[in-house]
């Protein structure tokens, strides 16, 4: 999702000045008018085998098509991660539950047909496709029976065709790429490693303990369940849900730098475009949290439209921040929408149960 070349749109600051007395006491409020663009985005509903295209155009976010997905009309399949291939002619579905192994599917972005599917590991789940070897490199998480190493499924998308799988460590999720496509990354969440693959060859290049006292065996303290390279800098930022942290870490040095204390349950993140922000969502709070990466700081920690927020994107413009949420039991999941110029909840939607993946499609000229 950095196509920010073919979907640039500057904000512009408009400046009112202060009147009168007042005028030398406050600061000029600094105010960015609407993009002119409408977003548009998909949304997993893990427990309604259901994909929500959903599109907001700067005021308000609606559910454009709901895409009835799987094969089993009796059966829950869970369909958790979501990419968008080049262009976004397609997109990629990883369906979590099979017999015993999950399936990858791919959608004509078109009309929302399957065109193709393979099968992958137990439990596959977040998943990215590689500027670099055109490769989608797709997590299987595996829950299932004993805390064992589990894999990196790589697949040729135009064929669907799994041409190799990398060996891990227990319940790897969070695949993410870096910015020239060369490295993917993965935390193990039981084991508390993050994992840098080479994926032109497909080799585990590094391995980093992120729990600050070595744990024993698969007892991972930290529990990361998210990395995500920063756009510029050689850098990633990983969610350590069990500790309440952010670990900024250097990829030169190959050592965590820096610690981020935050509310309960980080789950999943993302880097603006920019590089400036880092969007958060506090799983176990019910909350989003917006940091500030040069100081470290929180700006803003805003209460989510329901209790279990889970999936993080940022647009390619850097201007919106689409978070999705679960709900509770038979609570329908959203979609909330922020402001990342304010700070602020902008637009909300309700979508299908346990709302989770989320992937950006595209953006268009409002009104065409």
């Amino acid at each position: 999702m950095s196509r920010s070349a073919d979907l640039a749109a500057a904000a512009i600051t408009v400046v009112f000045a202060a009147t009168a007395s007042l005028a030398a006491q406050e600061k000029p409020v600094a105010i960015r008018e609407s993009s002119g663009l409408e977003y548009h985005v998909l949304v997993a509903a893990e427990s309604a085998d259901e994909v929500y295209k959903v599109a907001f155009d700067g005021k308000k976010a609606r559910v454009t098509k709901v895409v009835n997905v799987g094969y089993q009309p009796t059966e829950v399949e869970g369909p958790h991660g979501l990419t968008v291939g080049p262009k976004g002619r397609y997109w990629y579905l990883s369906m979590a539950h099979g017999k015993p192994f999950g399936i990858l599917y791919k959608y004509d972005a078109k009309n929302d047909e399957l065109v193709g599917q393979t099968e992958l590991g137990m439990f596959p789940a977040t998943m990215q496709i590689s500027k670099s070897t055109g490769l989608l490199y797709c997590v299987n998480f595996n829950l299932h029976g004993r805390m064992l190493p589990s894999s990196v499924s790589i697949v040729d998308p135009d064929e669907m065709v799994e041409v190799g799988r990398t060996i891990t460590g227990p319940m790897p999720h969070g695949s993410r790429l870096s910015p020239d496509g060369l490295h993917h990354y993965s935390c193990a969440m039981m084991s508390g490693h993050l994992f840098e693959i080479d994926a032109a060859t497909f080799g585990v290049t590094r391995r980093l303990q992120l729990d600050e006292k070595q744990p024993k065996g698969h007892d991972s303290n930290v529990k990361p369940t998210w990395v995500q390279p920063h756009p510029k800098l050689r850098r990633a930022y990983a969610a350590l849900n069990g500790a309440a942290q952010i670990a900024e870490i250097d990829l030169d040095t190959w050592r965590v730098t820096r610690r981020f204390k935050t509310a309960k349950g980080p789950y999943n993140l993302e880097v603006s475009p920019d590089g400036k922000r880092l969007v958060v969502s506090y799983k176990t709070a019910g909350a989003v949290g917006i940091w500030d990466l040069l100081s470290g700081k929180e700006l803003a920690r805003i209460p989510s439209t329901r209790r279990v927020t889970h999936g993080v994107l940022i647009s390619p413009d850097g201007r919106y921040a689409f978070v999705s949420c679960e709900g509770v039991g038979s609570e329908k999941g959203a979609v909330d929408v922020f402001d990342l110029s304010t700070n602020l909840k902008v637009a909300s939607v309700d979508v299908g149960l346990q709302a989770g993946g989320i992937a950006f499609w595209k953006t268009v000229k409002r009104g065409s």
